[in-house]
């Protein structure tokens, strides 16, 4: 696994707090009006570890790793604020998390999870992928978190993003053994430099408003010939599809 993304791990299994767990690498800032599906994940005491990405009014697409063990009393979803230090947006409690069942790690697959809301929320939110079309190798895509800006640096205070290329499958199975192109995609540059961190976790890989990817795990962040990890999100749209509908709370 990548070596921010395993600590980030830990750290939600063990309740570590947001500095544990980052991202965004090589990126900008950028802004939460242009992107207003984006949120971050903090506990009860308002420490962000995590993000994700709103796709219903109640409904929020995380990473497995970052709602495994979580409790929906402890977890809180933050919406339409880009400056973590701010009062604007809104904080919303949970009503319910749901983990994908087969998910054991985040370097075996099934990263996925859904978080449902105390509330509805007005933002817009992103939409599935549906087919392979964005998958395809070069694909510019675009991920967004609050996560670390270099493998040492802490967590950033504003939302930040970058252009990263779909990768094909055969290039990311030469970086990374445990890849499986059936349910992970990979992006970034061979040469580094550009890639989502710790603290990125759970967060956006979208093309347009379309969510395509969930950030999942690495080796270090931005080291060359090391890509990014996402969960494949067109491989589980029908059970993440089933969730969204859902009434029940996980």
């Amino acid at each position: 696994m990548r070596l921010g993304v395993l600590v980030a791990v830990l750290a939600v299994l063990f309740g570590g707090t947001a500095a544990a767990d980052p991202r965004v690498v090589g990126g900008d800032r950028v802004s939460i009006a242009d992107h207003p599906w984006v949120v971050y994940i903090t506990d009860a005491s308002g420490n962000q570890f995590c993000g994700g990405t709103l796709v219903a009014p109640t409904k929020v697409v995380t990473a497995g790793h970052c709602a495994v063990g979580r409790t929906a009393r402890s977890t809180r979803v933050v919406v339409g604020r880009e400056d973590k230090q701010s009062t604007k947006g809104k904080v919303v409690r949970l009503s319910g998390i749901w983990v994908h069942p087969d998910y054991t790690s985040a370097d075996q697959g099934s990263d996925v999870a859904v978080l449902t809301l105390r509330e509805a929320v007005t933002a817009r939110p992103a939409q599935l992928v549906q087919g392979e079309s964005l998958y395809a190798p070069g694909t510019k895509a675009f991920a967004l978190g609050w996560g670390r800006t270099s493998e040492q640096a802490p967590a950033s205070r504003y939302l930040m993003g970058v252009t990263l290329p779909v990768v094909s499958d055969d290039d990311c199975e030469q970086s990374y053994s445990l890849f499986k192109a059936e349910s992970m995609v990979c992006a970034g540059y061979r040469e580094g430099g550009k890639d989502t961190c710790q603290g990125d976790s759970g967060g956006p890989l979208v093309v347009g408003d379309t969510l395509i990817g969930v950030t999942s795990w690495g080796e270090g962040c931005a080291r060359p010939d090391k890509y990014g990890v996402y969960s494949r999100v067109g491989a589980y749209r029908d059970v993440l599809l089933q969730q969204i509908a859902s009434t029940t709370t996980g």
